[in-house]
């Protein structure tokens, strides 16, 4: 079976800012401690990734500098690594396509970056 790969992300709670969430994602599933820099884009779901889902998602991208951690397989996570955009791995496109990935690399190389909002 080929390993499907996807960013971080999952259900904000109730109780956080979607600050507080990506922090809290990014320490239970990839063992790191990051802090948010700047909102990359809003996404509905839908209109992005497949397939249609009968609840409405919004999607809120984030670009974040990793303080410190280390990865350990979680009931979340199977592996964690960075990639190029020239050598991304088998993406699971229901989270994540190629295209929202470019997105957060030009978000990532352009310090004038405006978030897109749909």
């Amino acid at each position: 079976m080929t390993q499907e790969w996807s960013f971080l992300g999952d259900w904000n709670d109730y109780d956080q800012t979607a600050g507080e969430n990506c922090i809290k994602e990014a320490k239970e599933e990839a063992g790191r401690l990051v802090k948010p820099i700047k909102i990359i884009a809003v996404q509905d779901r839908d209109h992005h990734n497949q397939p249609i889902r009968k609840v409405n998602i919004t999607k809120i991208f984030c670009l974040c500098k990793e303080i410190e951690g280390n990865f350990m397989p979680n009931d979340e996570t199977d592996a964690c690594n960075y990639f190029s955009l020239n050598n991304l791995p088998h993406l699971l496109l229901g989270r994540n396509t190629k295209e929202q990935i470019t997105m957060c690399f030009d978000a990532n190389n352009d310090p004038e970056w405006q978030p897109k909002f749909e």
